[in-house]
């Protein structure tokens, strides 16, 4: 899947609607195989990412879980560490 889709569910705070939105904006280029679509699709590739946005929205208030939040710094900084050791 693509690296740059980022968990969104289950953090504290929750996601913002611009997290929400790139995310969308990821899957929609990554599907579309476009990163910046010609004029000819430009209103295709739009309605897409607002379409997408909306389910993922749906998908993440309508989501349940008995887990705390995690912690957006924790994880983060967890994922630095992986990175360092990964690539030195």
């Amino acid at each position: 899947m693509c690296r740059n889709i980022k968990t969104l569910f289950n953090f504290e705070p929750p996601a913002t609607e611009d997290e929400i939105h790139a995310s969308a904006l990821q899957f929609v280029r990554k599907l579309s195989g476009f990163n910046k679509p010609s004029q000819s699709n430009e209103a295709a590739f739009n309605l897409a990412v607002v379409e997408v946005s909306a389910a993922a929205r749906k998908l993440l208030i309508s989501l349940q879980t008995t887990a705390p939040a995690r912690d957006r710094e924790v994880e983060a900084e967890k994922a630095r560490e992986r990175s360092r050791l990964r690539f030195g």
